[in-house]
């Protein structure tokens, strides 16, 4: 099934722009936001607002409610994205500030969010060489501050915020048992997908294996985590702040699974964002979730390209052909 998306136009997101007490004057879809529709409204004093719409003619994963207590089921929706903005207000994490939530489904089928507009890029705009009112250094190290924040709130388990801050619990018995299992399910889905994969599944699923056996039992409690922390999803503001977007995903989990995404996002600039709790990082669960990181990112993007109209299916594709590159490069390392 492929999923097009439809605008939405004026009319459709007016009764929004009434209820934070403005007149709509324009709307334009910005880009991204391939699990919810991100708009910008733009009221007749000249303010700016941003509409989250979370429906399924928005999302191009075409996934379907996920369940939320598997910590990596589809992070999609009003309730997961008020519990992660309240918990990272808490934790002194800006985001863009809830100006209106909206779970009626009155106006439109869908849950709606009103948020503040952000002036400024990303982070990832700025590493590229946008200019910006802040320079790249300091941005990396306010970066690394933000890190050191986010991950020092911890939670009494792991699993999704909105989940755990309930009192709820996740599936699974650790961190490393969730990843493992969902690794062999890419694994799996991989082998029916690429002949290179399906060539080595055993020596892959033997060294899933080994690296899980080197992880001993940790007392430690679970980091609060993006979970997709590249810096696409950091928006710096002309006064040189950072703001956390795409927070829908955000749990609590191993600090390690942050850092390979971050490592792998980041790059040459990851260097930067090392702090002494970079550090104490463990070594055999950065292994492990290295390998599962690159097989996920795999089997995502080709999900997505199976049922979405992603706006750039051939970056997509390279994203595929690069980690699968990099899995398979792991095979029996040491």
């Amino acid at each position: 099934m492929t999923t097009t998306r439809k605008t939405l136009t004026r009319t459709d997101l007016a009764p929004f722009a009434h209820a934070v007490g403005h007149t709509l004057n324009d709307v334009t879809r910005l880009r991204g936001g391939s699990k919810k529709g991100v708009y910008r409204l733009a009221f007749q004093d000249r303010s700016t607002a941003v509409a989250y719409v979370w429906s399924p003619d928005e999302d191009l994963w075409d996934a379907g409610p996920g369940d939320p207590r598997d910590p990596f089921s589809h992070a999609s929706g009003l309730t997961l994205f008020t519990g992660a903005a309240n918990r990272l207000a808490a934790a002194g994490v800006r985001a863009p500030r809830l100006l209106h939530a909206d779970p009626t489904h009155t106006h439109l089928p869908a849950d709606v969010a009103i948020v503040e507009d952000l002036p400024g890029g990303t982070l990832e705009d700025l590493l590229d060489g946008a200019p910006a009112a802040v320079p790249k250094a300091d941005a990396l190290e306010r970066m690394a501050a933000l890190l050191d924040t986010l991950h020092a709130c911890t939670g009494p388990c792991f699993g999704k915020v909105a989940v755990v801050d309930n009192g709820g619990s996740s599936y699974g018995g650790s961190c490393t048992e969730v990843v493992v299992e969902r690794a062999l399910s890419d694994l799996a889905e991989l082998t029916a997908r690429e002949p290179r994969v399906t060539a080595v599944h055993a020596q892959l699923a033997d060294w899933l294996g080994v690296l899980a056996a080197r992880i001993h039992h940790r007392t430690v409690r679970p980091a609060l985590i993006h979970g997709e922390l590249g810096p696409d999803h950091v928006r710096v503001t002309p006064d040189g702040d950072l703001a956390l977007i795409d927070i829908e995903g955000l749990m609590y989990f191993d600090a390690e699974w942050e850092h390979v995404f971050l490592r792998l996002r980041f790059g040459r600039h990851y260097d930067a964002l090392r702090t002494e709790g970079t550090e104490a990082l463990d070594a055999n669960r950065l292994s492990l979730y290295r390998l599962a990181m690159h097989l996920s990112l795999v089997v995502g993007p080709l999900r997505l390209l199976d049922v979405g109209d992603f706006h750039d299916p051939e970056f997509m594709r390279g994203i595929a052909e690069h980690n699968l590159q990099q899995a398979l490069s792991l095979v029996g390392r040491t």
